[in-house]
């Protein structure tokens, strides 16, 4: 063996090799590209990805049609993160509800942010996901502005360690259903005195469901506070916060 030989061995030997008990990262797949004209898709979502990717243990790809969700490519994610809501038929309708449906009942997790409580408001059964959807008889939110958002359970996996903190957003008002909820936080609306759900969780058959209607604009989608919570959701849906839980 001659000397370049053995260099380049020597060196082979020490490259250090990944380790196989790592986790892969959780991959997100967040699907957009329809909301309310008053929503800047187009500029919430980067911010998003952003925010999410800040996370060495969260990986992201941005889909902007829902009519994606009829594919079977979307059994090759973790999480679902919907950031739509949708006004006009589906053309794949019967095939998109069917999709997102195993997909959470075979134990993938789905994340709802913002108006996503409204994303397939035609969908009957979309509240037995989403938990909470969009009520259109009720009053849609506070004027944007500052409030605080309050953990209202500080030993769930999600919220573990987080304090209350400031935002400047829309704060919810029109939620509708009676799906059973866990409740993670809550805000007090400045109009009407009452508390209303900032961030909850359920399980749907094997899988998991974490919801948010935080996330009006980029603003409010990067304050540390929202941040963490969308983060923390993420991996919870994804089961790698507590994954012995069931």
């Amino acid at each position: 063996m001659n000397a370049i030989t053995l260099t380049m061995a020597t060196a082979l030997c020490m490259t250090p090799t990944a380790d196989a008990s790592a986790e892969p990262p959780v991959r997100v797949l967040i699907v957009t590209g329809v909301d309310y004209a008053g929503h800047l898709w187009k500029e919430t979502t980067p911010a998003l990805r952003g925010v999410l990717e800040q996370d060495a243990r969260l990986t992201v790809r941005v889909i902007e049609d829902h009519e994606f969700l009829a594919s079977d490519v979307v059994f090759d994610y973790d999480v679902i993160f919907l950031h739509m809501k949708n006004y006009d038929p589906t053309v794949r309708a019967s095939r998109v509800y069917e999709n997102l449906t195993r997909f959470v009942h075979e134990g993938g997790g789905l994340v709802l942010y913002h108006f996503a409580l409204g994303a397939f408001e035609e969908w009957d059964e979309f509240e037995q996901l989403a938990g909470r959807i969009w009520d259109r008889s009720k009053r849609p939110h506070d004027p944007h502005g500052p409030f605080t958002v309050e953990i209202v359970d500080p030993d769930h996996p999600v919220t573990q360690g987080m304090s209350d903190f400031e935002t400047i957003d829309e704060l919810y008002t029109c939620f509708g259903g009676d799906t059973p909820i866990h409740l993670l936080a809550t805000a007090r609306s400045k109009v009407d005195g009452e508390d209303y759900p900032m961030a909850f969780v359920l399980h749907v058959g094997q899988g998991r469901v974490f919801h948010t209607p935080l996330g009006h604009d980029v603003r409010a989608i990067t304050m540390p506070g929202p941040a963490e919570l969308i983060r923390r959701g993420c991996l919870w849906a994804a089961g790698r916060l507590d994954p012995a839980t069931p």
